[in-house]
């Protein structure tokens, strides 16, 4: 039987920008987000936008010690093109929009055009970070507003701390590979099955507390012997308290369990007494 694949969608991917040439054209409110999210991506970013036309925080960002270089002029055409690996524009002229578009995808430069869906190669989502963690919802570019409000739901329920503890992870894996280094083969798959029990064993707040010298514990105690000790036994001791909602969605299935079993121990027992 074939694979039932659902098309329409897009290909979420982490685009890596670190050092990549990013022409941003405008400098408007939509602009300024857009350049803080590709700074974030340690890009290098070109400005080409009127100072008249410029957001409050666009002017921070062009002012600050960020690596922008900004033209106080509007797009000038292909030449301002040369050297840049990936274009946004966030402009009210619709035909210039259109115009750079097609300029674009003649050189084979991915562009995304605010608010206009067909002449974007990609799309801005709703994104949640916390360190390395991202997560981001996307809706196609059909609806801005419901992105945000699942991005909001969805950041309710993610756990305490969740980005110091990935990142103690990828140190560990990074210590790891030092004390047992080597690419595919069955050091490879060992290491991977120790990492997968290691996160599926400690849960988040007790990976967020690993510092370098609770790790070399881990390696010594757990890797070296195949197993997974426990936080306490390499003494791993919690910082935070957990949160109110945290402690809340804790208890409710305990307490709904013992109201459970508190309703079926009073209908047993009417139960008996009427037999009697």
């Amino acid at each position: 039987m074939s694979p039932s694949v659902l098309g329409g969608a897009s290909l979420l991917v982490a685009w890596q920008l670190k050092d990549k040439h990013v022409l941003i054209v405008g400098g408007g409110d939509v602009a300024s987000g857009r350049i803080e999210s590709v700074l974030a991506a340690d890009a290098r970013v070109t400005i080409i936008s009127p100072s008249s036309g410029l957001h409050p925080l666009t002017k921070q960002f062009v002012e600050g010690s960020y690596p922008i270089t900004y033209h106080d002029r509007t797009f000038g055409g292909v030449e301002d093109l040369a050297g840049i690996d990936m274009v946004l524009t966030a402009i009210d002229d619709v035909s210039q929009s259109r115009t750079i578009c097609a300029l674009c995808r003649d050189l084979k430069i991915p562009v995304n055009v605010a608010d206009i869906p067909d002449s974007c190669d990609f799309f801005f989502g709703s994104q949640i970070r916390d360190g390395p963690l991202q997560i981001m919802v996307s809706t196609n570019g059909q609806s801005p507003k419901l992105a945000n409000i699942i991005k909001r739901k969805i950041e309710k329920h993610l756990p305490e701390h969740a980005g110091d503890a990935i990142a103690n992870v990828g140190r560990l894996r990074t210590l790891l590979k030092e004390r047992a280094p080597g690419v595919g083969g069955e050091v490879s798959k060992r290491r991977m099955k120790w990492m997968v029990d290691v996160c599926n064993s400690w849960d988040f707040q007790d990976l967020a507390q690993l510092d370098e010298q609770a790790m070399k514990r881990l390696l010594d105690t757990g890797w070296e012997n195949g197993t997974v000790p426990e936080p306490r036994d390499l003494g791993v001791r919690r910082k935070w308290r957990a949160s109110v909602s945290t402690a809340i969605s804790a208890a409710v299935p305990v307490i709904t369990f013992a109201a459970g079993a508190t309703c079926a121990c009073i209908l047993l027992f009417s139960r008996f007494s009427r037999s009697r």
